[in-house]
């Protein structure tokens, strides 16, 4: 039954795909473009769920469906991208071309390629909301901190202001307006979103208790939906100096002390920042010190703790920065974690 359910599934989406996509094809097709935009519109339609269920077989439940062979796609993604940028680099000014180069690098978390394609889309039309919320997204995705700021903050104004319905547009400006510390604001824009949701659904629900997070670190009252503040993870990480490094600490420092996720993106899941002129110095880590709303210390099991002197103040390590760890450490521990800045950053 669970083969069948996939499988069914897997058509579903095939078929609402194809309902969007068969039109815009067939345009296509009448505008001399070639059979790489048509490829890779078939694989996002077809391969993408296709693999999504053979996932499932393959890992989702192997004691039940042992021996079932995961599907294999037989169309060949890699393919299509590669004649859908001979085709851009035949015809340029094909926006629509650029948007799914686009969309389907950002799907395959190429962030700087996702980008520069959004750069050519809005090289052709520089309002475009679709190219300024798309940028944003994979300049993010491309950033080893994963802000958004800059021209990605600036391009997500104005898509919101131009449309102010803009689902994808009000998340992520509320993602940045929480990185740098403007929770009120994170709050107000994220409860622009609410109405535009479904009710009662996981999205709806999802953004309510991010509402309260913001809200509760900005000081206001949680929505009652949200756990209390103080639920979740606490990591007490106690840093120290290494004597022998005490003469390179310059006035004005700032200590860094951060938790990230064993694996996978270098984001912090919490950070806490405080002035390096006050070590040895402790700190409490938990899910409101999360640089995102989504990716929180409860999102892990275990995390690698550090800490890090800053001269310049940047978040990104700089050469000559002092640094050390605890190594991995499970985040449902008690006992203090202690860190000893003894390394100076190559």
């Amino acid at each position: 039954m669970k083969l069948v359910f996939f499988v069914v599934a897997a058509a579903m989406v095939v078929a609402a795909l194809a309902l969007l996509l068969v039109p815009l094809v067939r345009h296509g097709r009448r505008e001399g473009r070639s059979r790489g935009v048509f490829a890779l519109a078939l694989a996002i339609a077809f391969v993408l769920p296709l693999a999504a269920a053979g996932l499932y077989l393959e890992v989702g439940a192997p004691v039940t469906l042992d021996g079932v062979p995961a599907a294999q796609p037989s169309l060949d993604v890699d393919q299509a991208l590669a004649e859908l940028r001979d085709h851009l680099r035949q015809q340029p000014d094909d926006l629509q071309g650029w948007l799914l180069l686009a969309q389907t690098e950002s799907a395959l978390h190429h962030g700087p390629e996702a980008r520069a394609a959004y750069d050519q889309a809005l090289r052709i039309d520089p309002h475009n909301g679709t190219a300024m919320v798309g940028w944003a997204e994979a300049d993010s995705m491309a950033r080893q901190d994963h802000l958004i700021e800059g021209r990605a903050l600036d391009l997500l104004n104005q898509a919101v202001q131009a449309d102010p319905a803009n689902q994808r547009g009000l998340w992520l400006l509320g993602i940045s307006q929480f990185q740098h510390d403007r929770y009120a604001e994170a709050a107000a824009t994220w409860r622009r979103l609410l109405p535009l949701l479904e009710p009662g659904s996981t999205v709806a629900k999802a953004v309510t208790e991010q509402i309260a997070v913001a809200d509760a670190r900005a000081g206001g009252t949680p929505a009652p939906a949200a756990a209390p503040a103080s639920a979740g993870p606490r990591l007490t990480v106690e840093v120290a100096l290494a004597p022998g490094l005490r003469d390179r600490l310059v006035p004005g420092a700032t200590l860094f002390v951060y938790a990230r996720a064993e694996s996978g993106p270098p984001m912090p899941l919490a950070v806490a920042r405080l002035d390096a002129g006050k070590l040895p110095a402790s700190v409490t880590l938990t899910d409101a010190m999360a640089m995102t709303p989504q990716r929180t210390l409860s999102s892990a099991d275990k995390v690698f703790v550090g800490a890090r002197i800053s001269a310049s103040g940047q978040a990104i390590a700089q050469p000559g920065d002092l640094e050390g760890d605890a190594g991995v450490v499970p985040v449902e521990r008690t006992a203090p974690v202690r860190i000893v800045i003894d390394k100076v950053h190559p």
